[in-house]
């Protein structure tokens, strides 16, 4: 299926925003396979084009955020202090609301369209792994090989980046493939409601959004 996200736009004689309006709703076809829309566009070509740009919207989201939820999560779970007790209770409200109202919230405040979209759920994707990290790092400080590197006079980033970050990562990544579904379903929502990608886009929220309107009248 994620080849075909890829091949399918590429390798089609309709381009996924090619307008025919004397084509507008027609029913599936060995020409058109899912049909067209309101305004002729081919609707197998959008959803395998809207599955390219929500894949890579997605993966750009788990990327991003894990990759500053690890870096935040590995520094205040080795140093502790002040710092962590204070991003702690931010994260502790974050985590308190539905991710799908935060999102909604910033998404409202930041404004409608995907890169917009994409951000919000960066941020509030980030006290996930923020403290999934911060966790991990609080049980290797503790471990013999780390207690061995400090006792040798290893300064305190290298002892972070040496021997803690390595061991630190694996959850994330595990986290990060599981979420990608999720960043997902949070980018159709958005899209659905107008806040995430616009018209003409072919993302899946956004060809939805237009596409319920008929369901009673066509195909």
């Amino acid at each position: 299926m994620g080849i075909g996200f890829l091949i399918v736009p590429l390798l089609s004689p309709h381009p996924p925003d090619q307008i025919s309006p004397k084509e507008r709703f027609s029913p599936p076809s060995s020409e058109h396979w899912f049909g067209t829309d309101e305004v002729g566009r081919d609707l197998f070509v959008r959803v395998f084009a809207g599955g390219r740009l929500s894949l890579t919207a997605g993966a750009s989201v788990v990327l991003l955020s894990g990759g500053i939820g690890l870096f935040f999560g590995v520094l205040i779970g080795y140093f502790g202090g002040w710092l962590d007790r204070v991003m702690m209770r931010v994260v502790d409200i974050m985590l308190a609301f539905p991710p799908l109202i935060l999102a909604l919230a910033l998404s409202a405040a930041l404004g409608p369209g995907l890169f917009n979209a994409v951000l919000a759920i960066v941020i509030i994707k980030i006290p996930v792994y923020l403290r999934l990290a911060r966790a991990e790092v609080l049980r290797l400080r503790e471990s013999l090989f780390v207690l061995a590197a400090v006792t040798f006079g290893n300064p305190p980033f290298r002892i972070i980046f040496r021997h803690v970050l390595p061991n630190a990562v694996t959850p994330i990544f595990v986290q990060m493939t599981v979420d990608i579904g999720e960043a997902i379903l949070l980018i159709s929502t958005l899209g659905f409601l107008g806040l995430g990608a616009k018209p003409p886009s072919p993302e899946w929220g956004a060809m939805i959004s237009q596409g319920w309107k008929h369901l009673m009248d066509h195909w």
